[in-house]
């Protein structure tokens, strides 16, 4: 997994603890945590997409 994915990753993990703790006490706040948590998930997906493009580049080009 790319460091980039992972970093991402985590800061989902943690951005949807917030947002729960926050729904959890009542307060709005949360939809800020829910926002950056998608926000998240789409970094890493991208990251996680870009390293597999590029393995598969690799793999396909002929050994010189």
């Amino acid at each position: 997994m790319p460091r980039n994915a992972l970093y991402a990753t985590i800061v989902l993990v943690l951005a949807v603890a917030a947002a729960v703790v926050s729904f959890v006490e009542g307060n709005w706040l949360g939809v800020v945590w829910v926002l950056m948590a998608g926000v998240a998930s789409n970094i890493a997906w991208y990251y996680l997409r870009k390293d597999r493009a590029a393995r598969a580049a690799r793999a396909a080009q002929p050994q010189a």
